[in-house]
């Protein structure tokens, strides 16, 4: 058995329990196989031993008093995975299925993403298991002053610098600062980002995971002397990646046929119209369903991975880990898939890739497409250390610089190992690297 293989093995004798952070550790494991038949210092300094195991993972009881009274308790994480390159970054996540395997996997998968970014930070997640669907604002504002009461005494702008996922947004980040301000005793806006502009946010922060998708797919087309001029688009989701991601595409010419929700997804032949998302999304919280209402002539399908049952040119799923199952890459290709384009993080299951990649679609994985978020995160960390705000149009150059830089790291790493024009594996390879030359370089630590 290989050093590769005979490692994980042992990474899944001891993380039986976490299926998704065994996918994840694995999917990146099979890309690296070249890289250590080529460099054996690799395997003689134990760097995947020491990369798959957190250098620190924090768990902390979250106790919260609801609108009537009660108390409800439940379980707060931050893992700081690998600080290597820099202070740990990566979102936390507020959703009823967070667990530690759910936290390890992202925080497992952020080490490459933010190397990729070229940006000096390292790789954590956290969460809760905290489901803020249905609380008042007052609830949530007390689960999140609870929650930072223990998380602040373990992060700081040189140390830990967490954003928000799934479940955080513009308000639960303006909360979780408000707490730490008042028990850091002071203003230090560079310990969290996704701010609120008033008081050190970035613009384009909300719209760069989405945006940074179409740049990422933009070079892709240009690699491959496409263009965006009469394709078709399907997306999963209806959050804030998704929905700029679709405002994105449309902008370049694209046609974005359906998007969805937990419950169903909505297909519009004319053509999404973004004004209706937002009003049923992002102001009434109401169920995707309710676009009908404004489109009769569009059809609402309802179960998970009904999206992907419709004829596209691009796929784009920005919803939750694991949304593409073999049976919906199958029926992707069938109708005539031309690009997957990860929004969401680890998306599509190993099988579902496998299948991709042996009909000949082009894969824009997570870790590379989707860096866009955490790029503008750490554009954020630098304004808020230079005090300065730079414009939107600054901040959007630079984000295409850097999907760009990231396109071509990923090809580069990938076709360096004669892989071809595989990003999934370039993307791997090229995260790694730089994270293995900053590991060896700092001895074994």
């Amino acid at each position: 058995m290989n050093y590769v293989d005979s490692v994980y093995e042992m990474i899944k004798e001891k993380n039986s329990a976490e299926p998704e952070f065994l996918q994840a550790v694995y999917e990146v494991f099979q890309s690296l196989k070249p890289v250590f038949e080529k460099n054996p210092e690799f395997e003689k300094k134990y760097l995947l031993e020491r990369l798959v195991e957190p250098e620190r993972q924090i768990v902390f009881r979250v106790p919260w008093v609801d609108d009537t009274g009660k108390v409800h308790v439940n379980r707060g994480f931050r893992i700081q995975f690998n600080g290597s390159l820099g202070p740990y970054k990566g979102g936390l996540r507020f959703h009823p299925s967070v667990y530690i395997g759910i936290v390890k996997f992202l925080g497992f998968e952020q080490i490459f993403k933010n190397a990729l970014t070229g940006l000096p930070i390292g790789g954590g997640k956290g969460g809760s298991d905290f489901d803020p669907r249905g609380k008042s604002d007052s609830e949530i504002m007390r689960f999140c002053q609870s929650f930072m009461t223990e998380l602040y005494r373990h992060i700081g702008p040189d140390v830990d610098v967490p954003a928000g996922d799934i479940g955080v947004g513009g308000r639960e980040i303006g909360y979780l600062f408000g707490q730490y301000r008042r028990l850091n005793g002071g203003f230090n806006n560079g310990v969290l980002t996704g701010k609120g502009l008033t008081y050190g946010g970035s613009l384009v922060r909300t719209e760069a995971t989405g945006y940074g998708l179409v740049y990422f797919l933009r070079e892709i087309l240009y690699h491959h002397k496409m263009t965006f001029i009469d394709k078709t688009a399907v997306i999963s989701g209806s959050g804030n990646v998704a929905y700029y991601a679709a405002e994105k595409l449309i902008s370049f010419g694209v046609k974005v046929l359906a998007m969805s929700d937990s419950e169903g997804c909505i297909y519009d032949s004319e053509g999404i119209d973004l004004a209706y998302i937002k009003e049923i999304k992002h102001i009434k919280r109401e169920s995707i369903e309710g676009y009908t209402r404004y489109n009769p002539n569009a059809k609402y399908m309802k179960g998970k991975g009904c999206v992907w049952s419709i004829p596209c040119d691009f796929a784009l799923p920005c919803a939750t880990q694991n949304d593409i199952h073999l049976e919906h890459a199958k029926m992707l290709v069938d109708n005539g898939l031309v690009a997957l384009v990860e929004g969401a993080n680890m998306p599509t299951t190993n099988e579902a890739i496998d299948y991709l990649k042996l009909h000949g679609i082009l894969i824009a994985p997570a870790k590379a497409a989707n860096a866009g978020g955490v790029a503008t995160s750490a554009l954020e960390m630098s304004q808020n250390t230079i005090r300065y705000v730079w414009t939107f149009e600054e901040v959007d150059i630079k984000l295409q610089e850097i999907m760009k830089k990231i396109h071509r790291s990923a090809y580069e790493a990938s076709n360096q190992y004669g892989l071809g024009y595989d990003l999934v594996a370039g993307a791997n390879i090229a995260g790694f690297l730089k994270v293995a030359d900053a590991m060896m370089a700092q001895g074994n630590f």
